[in-house]
């Protein structure tokens, strides 16, 4: 495989130069006076002065380098009766190396004399026999490869396999060339085979190398071709696991997880491994926002029975997965958030308090605090989250985050600053501590102490999280321009009334302050600031089409103040994420990257462009 991966530079060298030897020795690494004239008259096409000094380098010392280059000399001046002398007597010094044969088909093409060069094709893979090595007739393959001659390079590895039996079966090299030739059905048969004959051994490389070409596939042709032959082979041979394994792994390169889920459930009752696979690719589905083949992972956990290893982790994650889907939409029901309540306090008193149980109880005291308004319930649960004895002190800290918020949201603002310190001391140096630290900044903006708040704020901006310190920079820049050179505190005040609506999901109200500052302040420098907003405010609602409406309006007002690359890269990924508009998408990032090339946003804005366009981006 390393040697065909040279298969494209091949293409590229020899389309000027014939197929080096690569059995023969490396020339000397200093370069002569003549090594170098005869190469700046090569570059320059200047073939009749190039081939006195390459003849008189290949005469002192026959190596593959001068060999190329004298005999590509000979073809390009049409001195044949020459080129071919220079073949044989080349071929002659190595008997064993079948591309002379190419070589000589080569100076017969150049005459016109198609015939006698297939011949000459035809004669090479007939030399193919038992006592050839494999490296012969893979630099065959690639000497066919290199004059775009691949139906005779997929004859020669044939032969090769003919000869060779199981010695080696030319598997890879096959593949590649039937990719070359886009025959994928073909292509796709050599892989699976190679990883049905050392499933432990090839399975994972097979995989890569089709992931590769799937990336690179811009007519989307190798994904169905690989979706059929695995559906036909586990339907073949049900009790290859292996198939069902790289169909699971195929449909979540896909993102299609309902599909990957009936895999993963299928190999885990014929291994009976306790569903820990199926608990894996749940956590994926569930960070990929596929709730219901998340949930459906986890209710096949929890059928195996609380004997099982995974049976209480799999009950806390189905019931705040399910907790994450409703809250995700905009149109849920009390009913729904109620019975969820209900689902979570039953799963609690089943499971226990404790500290496998933390995470159910920071979720159910926030779905509590901010969907139910039941504050008091959810201060008493975080409390003795809190209190819990022998329990990680991240996630205490966590739990004490959590409680900081409901207290905001019930008004306690000095209490809720209180948590918030507490984690921020204990934990300084990490990102507990400093979301803990962004937090009581935040609060210091809400009640209108903005210049404590930019203290707070400055210090944030180096955090190691990129989060925290980009959110800690726009909220540095708001204040700087809309309350340092303002003697007004006004404006500025409601806008941070506003925002702390949003964090309680009051929409109405924050849309209420809001309003107040149009009304009021229509030429207010903070003006682009309630268009971003409200632009949050829509999202949050799941209003895409309002989201788009706020950020357009933005950068045709404002596009060039500091929010204008923030807007253009959101509303991008608006019409990529969201309105399925790929081409707008492309649009704005574009946009973006010529307008705006010194922003944050720049990096992610080209990957998102190129993978748009269809390009093999890198991780």
């Amino acid at each position: 495989m390393k040697i065909f991966r040279l298969i494209l530079l091949l293409t590229l060298v020899l389309t000027t130069a014939p197929q080096a030897a690569f059995c023969q020795p490396v020339p000397p690494q200093t370069v002569s006076p003549d090594e170098q004239l005869a190469g700046q008259y090569y570059s320059a096409g200047e073939y009749d002065k190039a081939l006195v000094y390459y003849e008189k380098l290949y005469d002192r010392n026959p190596i593959a380098i001068y060999y190329n280059y004298y005999l590509n000399c000979l073809i390009q001046t049409k001195n044949f009766r020459k080129a071919e002398k220079v073949v044989t007597r080349q071929s002659k010094r190595y008997p064993l190396d079948l591309r002379f044969r190419v070589d000589m088909a080569r100076v017969y093409r150049a005459q016109g004399d198609e015939d006698k060069a297939k011949k000459e094709f035809n004669a090479a893979i007939n030399a193919i026999t038992q006592t050839t090595s494999a490296t012969a007739v893979i630099d065959l393959a690639n000497a066919f490869l290199g004059l775009n001659e691949t139906q005779f390079a997929v004859d020669a590895l044939k032969r090769g396999r003919r000869e060779m039996g199981e010695r080696y079966n030319f598997g890879n090299e096959l593949a590649e060339v039937y990719y070359l030739r886009k025959e994928y059905a073909l292509m796709v048969n050599e892989c699976l085979d190679m990883a049905a004959q050392n499933p432990s051994g090839e399975r994972q490389q097979v995989q890569n190398r089709l992931q590769a070409w799937m990336d690179e596939d811009r007519e989307e042709k190798v994904e169905p071709a690989l979706r059929t032959e695995l559906l036909r082979r586990s339907q073949k041979e049900p009790d290859n696991l292996i198939w069902s394994e790289m169909l699971m792994w195929l449909f979540m390169q896909q993102k299609d997880f309902r599909a990957a889920m009936v895999q993963a459930k299928a190999i885990d009752k014929r291994r009976k491994t306790d569903g820990t696979n199926v608990m894996e690719l749940a956590a994926v589905a569930r960070f990929n926002e596929e709730y219901d083949a998340a949930i459906s992972g986890y209710d096949y956990v929890i059928g195996l029975g609380p004997g099982g290893g995974n049976y209480r982790k799999a009950r806390t994650d189905r019931v705040t997965t399910r907790s994450e889907q409703i809250t995700a939409r905009s149109n849920y029901t009390r009913t729904e958030l109620l019975q969820l309540e209900t689902e979570m306090k039953t799963t609690l008193t089943e499971l226990g308090e404790d500290g496998t149980t933390i995470d159910l109880m920071r979720s159910l005291a926030h779905l509590q605090a901010f969907y139910l308004f039941k504050t008091g319930e959810a201060v008493q649960l975080l409390e003795k989250a809190i209190a819990l004895p022998g329990v990680n002190p991240e996630k205490q800290a966590e739990s004490k985050l959590e409680l900081g918020d409901v207290l905001l949201l019930d008004g306690q603002v000095w209490e809720a600053s209180l948590r918030y310190s507490q984690v921020e001391k204990a934990f300084k140096r990490e990102t507990v501590g400093q979301e803990a630290k962004y937090r009581n900044a935040k609060v210091a903006f809400y009640i209108g102490d903005f210049k404590w708040s930019q203290v707070q704020l400055n210090v944030l901006k180096g955090s190691t999280s990129k989060l925290i310190s980009n959110d800690a920079m726009y909220l540095s820049i708001l204040i700087t321009d809309n309350f340092a050179l303002d003697s007004n505190p006004e404006p500025l005040n409601w806008f941070a009334q506003a925002d702390l609506m949003l964090f309680q999901n009051r929409f109405d109200l924050a849309g209420t302050y809001l309003d107040s500052i149009d009304r009021m302040y229509s030429t207010h420098s903070i003006a682009d600031d309630v268009l971003f907003l409200r632009y949050r405010i829509a999202m949050k609602q799941q209003n895409w089409t309002e989201a788009g409406k706020q950020l357009d309006k933005l950068l045709s007002m404002y596009s060039d103040d500091v929010l204008g690359d923030d807007a253009l890269f959101r509303l991008a990924e608006l019409y990529e994420f969201h309105l399925d508009d790929k081409a707008k998408a492309m649009e704005c990032y574009q946009k973006l990257l010529t307008q705006f090339p010194g922003s944050l946003f720049v990096v992610d804005a080209r990957k998102r462009y190129r993978e748009l366009r269809g390009d093999k981006v890198a991780d």
